[in-house]
């Protein structure tokens, strides 16, 4: 479900100023298709721009996700903040508990639903979050 997201476009667009070592973290992140931690951001980051510190990727995603453009996930107890990019196209996540794989799905049966139970309680949804939580049925993949 991976889809490329062009962060450097988006802020262009929201007016942030870019700099080399933001355009650098801004392109590891439209190419993660995982959801990074900062720590994983700025190995990635370094291996392009060795002058690229934590500090200035944790600024920079704290920027981006302040200007909308990252949002910022908690999955699972490790504690770490994992990132992507925002997109108009919602989706959910299963968390794999053992490995701590995320998968992006979406089922148009299960939105229906969740917008029903909103209309139940009296209310027409207007965001939400879902992740799930699992262990693989079959281990051997």
């Amino acid at each position: 479900m991976h889809r490329m997201i062009d962060i450097e476009a988006l802020c262009a667009e929201k007016g942030l100023r870019i700099t080399e070592q933001r355009r650098t973290i801004a392109r590891v992140i439209s190419e993660a298709e995982d959801h990074p931690d900062v720590e994983t951001l700025h190995a990635r980051s370094a291996a392009v721009d060795p002058n690229i510190s934590i500090a200035t990727v944790y600024r920079t995603v704290r920027l981006f996700e302040e200007a909308g453009i990252l949002e910022r996930h908690e999955f699972g107890r490790d504690g770490r903040s994992r990132y992507e990019a925002v997109t108009d196209e919602h989706h959910d996540h299963l968390i794999d508990v053992e490995s701590g794989k995320v998968i992006e799905f979406h089922d148009e049966e299960l939105e229906f639903h969740k917008r029903r139970v909103a209309e139940k309680l009296g209310f027409r949804l207007v965001d939400h979050r879902m992740e799930l939580y699992g262990v693989p049925l079959n281990r051997d993949h």
